[in-house]
């Protein structure tokens, strides 16, 4: 894909954040949309160790809280429709992985062009358009749809024989 893996990892993490953070019950042993790393690591079938790396940069950056003990473990610091995309890819990989040279140059831009710059330089806008404007709650609803999905087409539906020898 054209993120990094830690921007990969961190939207996959992220989404599933949001919905897990849905399901906290009130009045039980957890806070409020605080959800264990252990747990949302098997959920998003995502490394444990590089995902505690992750989130302790979104920690930094204002997109995640933690909370230690009983209890504890992470939640978003805003909700989620005041957190897009750009912010998250922004404080993972530094926003610099979406300004590069699609060629791999050093130097690439308007004065100093590759060969593709024009070219690609209106599918950067849009790509920076569509992250700054999707935010954690989009991806959070569009997870959300994919998993129904998926649970409805692994539902088999039984049809009942007529007649009870199968025999119409």
């Amino acid at each position: 894909m054209i993120f990094s893996n830690p921007s990969e990892y961190a939207i996959r993490a992220l989404s599933e954040l949001v919905l897990m953070s849905q399901g906290t019950p009130p009045g039980g042993s957890r806070r409020a949309g605080f959800v264990m790393l252990d747990k949302l690591t098997e959920e998003a079938n995502l490394p444990r160790e590089f995902l505690a790396k992750i989130f302790r940069q979104l920690v930094e950056g204002g997109v995640l809280t933690s909370a230690k003990g009983p209890g504890g473990g992470f939640a978003l610091a805003r909700p989620p429709h005041e957190i897009s995309l750009l912010n998250v890819i922004d404080i993972v990989d530094g926003g610099h992985q979406l300004d590069g040279c699609v060629v791999g140059l050093a130097r690439c831009n308007d004065q100093m062009s590759c060969p593709q710059h024009d070219l690609f330089k209106p599918i950067r806008q849009r790509l920076r358009a569509y992250l700054s404007t999707t935010t954690l709650a989009d991806t959070g609803a569009s997870l959300k749809e994919k998993k129904s999905l998926a649970v409805a087409d692994t539902v088999v539906e039984e049809v009942p024989a007529e007649g009870g020898d199968g025999q119409k």
